[in-house]
């Protein structure tokens, strides 16, 4: 019996043996098969692995305003979560800090979950999923997720509490849909690594704003494999754009106002500075049936359409170039208002004798073909060369997404090229972009010098002394001689300020005194043919005699016509940029001026607030209203009998309603209004100042 178990034994210990040898045998054999038959192979493998070099993506550069102001930014933003499973978790340490954990979370999310539900939820997770992993909060700011760091519990030590984050790198937008479209988007591209802009300045200016990618790849360390940056990736530059933020708020407000008013299917605007040619402000907006709303569109500012008679300055200025035309006051067209050419119909609403002031100022399309046609007629083909030489279809590169050059079609010698010389004149029969229209105005406001429209103020590399500064550039030194400049400026006066100017109800301001030209033209069906649908546009400068800044509207389906619905846009904001200093204390006209021209006007005047000059309205603006979609709607109609009763209203709304009047307006507080310094139908003084409290 004992030898029979000693052997049991013995044979059990044997096959423990056996099984040992086997498996030390099969490691052995590995081993050696690793390291010496296919030692080859996997030397390749590793090398392959820790040669192997990534593309290490840069930090996209910031687009900022012309003060410096960030437009758009790459921000990082947290998903803050609690690993249960984290070697060394303390049990012990979250539940005595649990409640006070709790308390502080309430407060975190502002009330909006009570610390007894914390508890409830951070309790069921500790206790039912601990083999998960809890997301509390997702897109933290870099403030938010430093000020939950500090809460109890989660200011332990990662591998007590499980605590930690998940960074995101977001492209964000301070200022909301502000010059959004204008400053476009970025995300992926094909064939291309990383982040890339996809429309507007992001788009334009990727290159400089991209960065130069770095190289990593993977070295082995004693104990450890890590990756090691071979080639730093250098981030993008910041661009200094030229938009000014509260110019910005102005020709989005007034462009807004004006399309909402005569439900116009979109509007476009572009504001710029005469002498440097820089962008101060470009909105784009389009009606949305999904909305119901406007929203900011495509850049309609850069693409082509038909201008209809704002080309007529444009032509004008061949002629004056040309010689056709010397004498401005003196009559070169004559007839009825009707004007048969080649088998086609010329029509507009003046007859007899007109001199070319009289042509700009009332619009005759029979008066501007005919003064074209003197030259032109038997070469058509000749006005289009007479362009090109001015620079008039060069690109300005100014930093505008999908930037269209004007297209005005080559003309032979057959009768219906000369019918499209005389619709050329007046602005039919091409495509040109606005941006292009607004720079050979802002040409003659100028003295003829041809100056490149431009968004790009300056670049800087981040970590860098050095800016480049981008100067101001010419497309042509002069494009027009500067008498023939003020002979275009006088005629575009008229225009506004003439008894017979097409602008005259509309455009006419007693602060400002604005020239330009309004521009009707029929949009054209897929077959060819003109519907009733019209663009209207309005480009002009101001102040007349010293012009600051040149300006055009262009909108669709609006229904007013052109002064009164682009036309009226411009005055508006001509009559902002006074009221808040932007045109400083030069006025064109004198006291007497103004009270004669007032008591004379054809039309009822909308008074413009004067707000307190202040560096910070807009962001104060901001922080009252919320986003730029409140401020860019409309506040109720009151009547105004002595000085109007705003209590109950919000900020907005109260704005509003005493801007109307005409008052200067000091404001604190938050919320509603509540009281006011002026009681409701007093009598005031024109620029009288009201201060209002508001609370929530």
């Amino acid at each position: 019996m004992k030898t029979s178990n000693k052997q049991h034994i013995l044979f059990r210990y044997l096959v423990v043996i056996a099984v040992i040898l086997l498996f030390s045998s099969a490691i052995i054999y590995n081993m050696f098969k690793i390291s010496i038959v296919d030692a080859k192979e996997w030397n390749n493998k590793a090398d392959s692995l820790l040669t192997k070099e990534t593309i290490l993506p840069p930090e996209r550069g910031r687009l900022l305003s012309d003060n410096g102001s960030v437009l758009a930014a790459n921000l990082n933003y947290y998903t803050a979560r609690i690993d249960w499973t984290c070697e060394g978790f303390s049990s012990s340490e979250f539940k005595a800090n649990v409640n006070e954990l709790c308390d502080s979370l309430q407060v975190f999310c502002e009330n909006k979950k009570s610390a007894s539900d914390w508890k409830k939820d951070l309790m069921a997770q500790f206790d039912a999923h601990k083999n998960k992993v809890y997301p509390l909060f997702t897109g933290l700011t870099h403030a938010q997720f430093v000020r939950l760091k500090s809460f109890p519990f989660l200011n332990l030590p990662k591998n007590k509490n499980g605590f930690y984050s998940d960074p995101t790198v977001k492209r964000v937008k301070p200022y909301g849909s502000m010059a959004s479209r204008s400053i476009g988007n970025v995300g992926e591209v094909e064939n291309m690594e990383g982040q890339h802009g996809r429309s507007g300045l992001e788009m334009a200016l990727d290159s400089l704003l991209y960065g130069v990618p770095g190289v990593k790849r993977r070295i082995q360390l004693t104990n450890r494999i890590v990756d090691w940056e071979s080639t730093p990736a250098v981030p993008g530059y910041d661009i200094t754009t030229t938009i000014n933020v509260q110019l910005q708020d102005i020709v989005e407000n007034e462009l807004y106002k004006v399309c909402k008013e005569t439900d116009a299917l979109w509007g476009t605007c572009v504001l710029m500075e005469v002498q440097t040619g820089e962008i101060k402000a470009i909105s784009n907006l389009e009606w949305s049936d999904k909305l119901q709303d406007y929203y900011e569109g495509r850049n309609n500012a850069v693409l082509g359409y038909e201008p209809g008679s704002v080309m007529k300055p444009i032509s004008m200025m061949v002629a004056l170039e040309d010689g056709i035309v010397n004498d401005i006051n003196a009559v070169v067209a004559n007839g009825n208002s009707v004007m048969e050419y080649g088998g086609s119909i010329i029509k507009d609403s003046h007859s007899g004798a007109m001199s070319p002031r009289q042509i700009i100022e009332m619009s005759s399309n029979v008066g501007m073909s005919k003064i074209i046609l003197k030259k032109y007629e038997k070469n058509p083909d000749g006005f289009r060369q007479r362009l090109e030489e001015m620079g008039f279809f060069e690109p300005f590169n100014s930093g505008i997404g999908g930037e269209q050059e004007p297209i005005i079609q080559k003309l032979g010698h057959a009768n219906w090229d000369r019918v499209a010389l005389t619709r050329m004149a007046y602005g039919y029969a091409t495509l040109i972009p606005p941006l292009h229209t607004l720079a050979m105005y802002n040409a003659i406001a100028n003295d003829g010098k041809y100056v490149r429209p431009h968004l790009v103020k300056k670049l800087t590399r981040p970590g860098s002394d050095h800016d480049s500064i981008v100067p101001v550039t010419y497309v042509r030194q002069q494009v027009c001689s500067p008498e023939n400049a003020e002979k275009l400026r006088i005629m575009l006066h008229d225009v506004v300020w003439g008894a017979h100017g097409t602008a005259r109800s509309w455009v006419k301001d007693e602060n400002v005194e604005i020239a330009g030209k309004t521009g009707t033209a029929y949009t054209v069906h897929s077959d060819g043919t003109y519907s009733d649908v019209k663009r209207l546009a309005f480009c002009g400068f101001f102040p007349y005699k010293e012009p600051k800044y040149s300006c055009i509207v262009l909108m669709l389906r609006a229904n007013r016509g052109a002064a009164a619905s682009s036309g009226l846009v411009l005055r508006n904001i001509a009559a902002k940029m006074y009221a808040r200093n932007f045109l400083g204390e030069n006025n064109d006209l004198n006291s007497e001026q103004k009270r004669n021209q007032s008591s004379t006007t054809q039309y009822q005047k909308v008074p413009t607030l004067f707000y307190q000059s202040n560096s910070n309205l807009l962001s104060d603006l901001r922080n009252f209203l919320g986003s730029a979609e409140a401020i860019l709607s409309n506040a109720p109609s009151r009547p105004v009998d002595g000085v109007p009763n705003v209590c109950g209203m919000t900020i907005r709304e109260a704005l509003m309603c005493l801007e109307k009047a005409g008052l200067n307006v000091r404001f604190n507080g938050t919320g509603r209004v509540v009281s006011q310094s002026l009681p409701a139908g007093s009598a005031f003084n024109r620029g009288a100042m009201i201060n209002l409290t508001l609370e929530i």
